[in-house]
């Protein structure tokens, strides 16, 4: 077991309803401090994933049969769990990934338990569509597809966790959660917590490793029904080969270069605080709005309030109130972050402020913001995934938009006006899945979630993720045949 300040956390894996220990292992180091070691976790292998999915579907006719009113006792169960443990979850949480302990504990460990209640009585309430059609009696049916494979990311690992393993529980298929291997606790937390709801053995499996090792090997087995993947573009091209192989159903929900657009009739004042804001958790969020687009006349003013905005960031310990920016996840990640600036300095593109690490050994990057030398700069372009902004103006609204649907991303967009007839507008001809305006990271469970071009494939959320976990059947009855 280990100790992470005072919370046990097993470093196993959890499988078939029981911890399985692997003969190697990987480590796990705290970001806030990269000589802590939190612990050595099993690595799992391909013989790993070939006992999950024997577990998984070993329980799956079982827990398909239960119907959706008994399996959602079981999810509001563990989901009263969760928010009887968020305290011991967000201290875990923020030791493994340093996100900020304030947000972890008042927010998002708590979306985890919505998750389940939400997707639980979406999927107790749900109507079969009937309709009648050239003499027969017609009804869609949702059927559990069978063992699912989610594999998560290592930004807010529980909260995703939760968001994918949730409808495909409520739908009636097992899990198999693959966490990523820099954040791989918080997992190995909630799969207690289903064992204390009383889940049934083997409807919930966890297995820690490698992607490259364990990943491969749990999408390219033939029993999987489902993969559900959060990631990067190269690792979703490699899960979509996999799945091709055996024609299995597959969503990615991937990367994001945002735009924040502001127009010069928006409260400038928020939408400049609003902008500052999305150097929280350090800017690694896939829907951070990461490209500045502001029209010319206000850009002067936008800057002097942003700068003042940015300038109240606290870059520190993520267990501190007082912190708001937090330490990147991993040295790889740091330089990944620190050569995206470094090569856009060198071509040209000016730093307005930033650009460097903040202190030597520590993982923290300072808040930076760029002005590119064109709209074809590779930090314009290209996801960071760090606390790095660009900045850059337009004439008009047409230019607006150009500029907005100029990257192959299109996962989310901020607007930011006062105009309700240019929201609309603008809402709609900006590419992405998600579009706020004068707002942001608002969601509604229900609404589909997901991206547009590299962005990724398929939606989550709601009746979505539903129906994707599930596999649809049209029944046909000849009218008047039967009694």
């Amino acid at each position: 077991m280990l100790d992470i300040e005072g919370v046990a956390v097993s470093p196993d894996h959890f499988i078939g309803g029981r911890r399985v220990t692997s003969s190697d292992t990987f480590e796990d180091r705290c970001p806030m401090d990269w000589s802590l070691l939190l612990g050595r976790v099993a690595r799992g292998t391909a013989e790993t994933a070939a006992l999950a999915v024997e577990a998984a579907t070993s329980a799956f006719p079982a827990w398909a049969a239960l119907g959706p009113v008994k399996r959602a006792g079981y999810l509001h169960r563990l989901a009263d769990l969760i928010d009887a443990n968020i305290e011991r979850l967000a201290l875990v949480e923020c030791m493994d990934m340093a996100m900020l302990h304030e947000s972890l504990k008042l927010r998002v460990i708590a979306r985890g338990a919505l998750n389940f209640r939400n997707y639980a009585d979406l999927a107790s309430i749900h109507e079969e569509r009937v309709w009648s059609s050239r003499g027969t009696a017609n009804r869609v049916i949702r059927m559990a597809a069978g063992p699912a494979v989610i594999i998560t990311p290592w930004n807010a690992p529980f909260m995703l966790s939760t968001w994918k393993c949730a409808p495909a529980l409520a739908a009636g298929n097992t899990v198999i959660l693959k966490p990523a291997e820099w954040s791989p606790l918080s997992a190995s937390l909630l799969a207690d917590l289903v064992a204390e709801a009383g889940i049934p053995d083997g409807v919930f499996n966890v297995v820690q490793g490698y992607g490259s090792e364990v990943g491969a090997a749990l999408v390219s087995h033939p029993g999987v029904k489902r993969i559900s993947f959060t990631g990067s573009v190269p690792t979703a091209r490699t899960i979509g080969h996999a799945a091709a192989e055996n024609i299995i159903p597959f969503t990615a929900e991937l990367g994001g270069k945002g735009p924040l657009i502001v127009f010069a009739d928006a409260d400038i004042e928020a939408a400049a605080k609003k902008a500052a804001g999305q150097y929280d958790d350090s800017g690694q969020v896939c829907m951070a709005g990461t490209r500045l687009l502001v029209e010319r006349s206000i850009a002067a003013d936008f800057l002097e309030r942003f700068h003042r905005h940015t300038d109240a960031h606290v870059m520190g310990d993520s267990r501190h109130p007082a912190t708001t920016m937090s330490a990147l996840i991993h040295p790889r990640h740091l330089q990944t972050v620190a050569g995206f600036v470094d090569r856009a300095r060198a071509a040209g593109d000016h730093v307005v402020r930033g650009g460097r690490i903040h202190r030597e050994g520590g993982l923290w990057y300072e808040a930076t913001l760029i002005e590119p030398r064109g709209n074809d700069s590779e930090v314009v372009q290209n996801e960071v995934f760090g606390p790095v902004l660009t900045f850059q103006t337009f004439a008009d609204e047409a230019e607006a938009v150009a500029l907005a649907n100029s990257t192959a991303y299109g996962l989310a967009g901020i607007i930011y006006t006062g105009d309700a007839d240019r929201a609309d507008r603008v809402g709609r001809a900006v590419r992405a899945g998600t579009v706020w305006v004068n707002s942001f990271l608002i969601r509604d469970l229900t609404a589909p979630f997901g991206g547009i071009g590299i962005s990724g494939i398929g939606r989550e959320g709601g009746d979505y993720a539903l129906d994707f976990h599930s596999d649809l059947k049209t029944l046909q009855i000849l009218e008047g045949s039967v009694r």
